[in-house]
């Protein structure tokens, strides 16, 4: 399941993101891959001194989880710290699944991958995110300021850059559900039983929805 966030970072917080970013440099980053992603990874990744990175990074984790529909959806216990990716003219990321393990001292599992387009997709050409999903094939360049949330499972790849410059947040999730399939369940819960009090309010099918949905993630959550 893919679910896409709009305007999940304000046009405020993306220039103020902008202005940290020119605190830091940006290195290759083959630098930041796994073994097997060094060889396909062409595009740069974001550094700074610790005071600017984690007010990066807070700006982008607030905007995740202040959305509504993001907790809900992804059912998030750790949030790694956010990758800033940039790729020019030529660069991409070829086809690759994002590392089951990810962090040193604190080592968390990675269920959801995430992507944040800081820049508008009017500012170049090529880059779309691309995930393989067995015969399907889908495609992404999403407008500034809003994400898209995937599983981690999936192939995927950053078509080369062939005009401009594309920017991006990219981070990973842990999720306290870690089965996909139960994840999917309960967001269709969440959303069933938001759709009833919209249009009903506090009704009894509201109630039943809430305590299975309740039920369901006492039984699937791992703390």
């Amino acid at each position: 399941m893919i679910k896409i966030l709009e305007n999940i970072v304000s046009t405020k917080d993306i220039s103020k993101i902008k202005k940290l970013l020119k605190q830091g440099h940006f290195t290759p980053g083959k630098d930041t891959a796994g073994w097997a992603a060094k060889s396909v990874k062409t595009n740069d990744q974001w550094h700074a001194d610790s005071e600017y990175s984690d007010e990066v990074f807070s700006i982008l984790s607030q905007a995740l989880l202040s959305h509504p529909h993001f907790s809900a959806f992804t059912y998030a216990k750790d949030i790694a710290p956010f990758l800033i990716s940039q790729s020019q003219k030529g660069n991409g990321y070829g086809s690759h699944v994002d590392d089951a393990l990810m962090g040193h001292q604190h080592i968390m599992r990675s269920d959801l991958s995430c992507t944040i387009f800081l820049d508008s997709p009017d500012n170049y050409t090529g880059g779309e995110l691309t995930i393989d999903m067995g015969t399907t094939t889908l495609k992404y360049k999403l407008p500034i300021g809003s994400a898209i949330i995937y599983p981690s499972t999936y192939l995927h790849r950053v078509e080369p850059v062939t005009e401009g410059s594309r920017l991006v947040a990219v981070t990973w999730l842990e999720s306290y559900v870690r089965n996909a399939e139960q994840r999917e369940i309960l967001s269709d819960l969440d959303e069933a039983r938001r759709e009833v009090m919209k249009s009903q309010g506090k009704t009894t099918a509201f109630d039943k929805i809430s305590k299975t949905h309740s039920n369901l993630l006492r039984l699937w959550s791992n703390t």
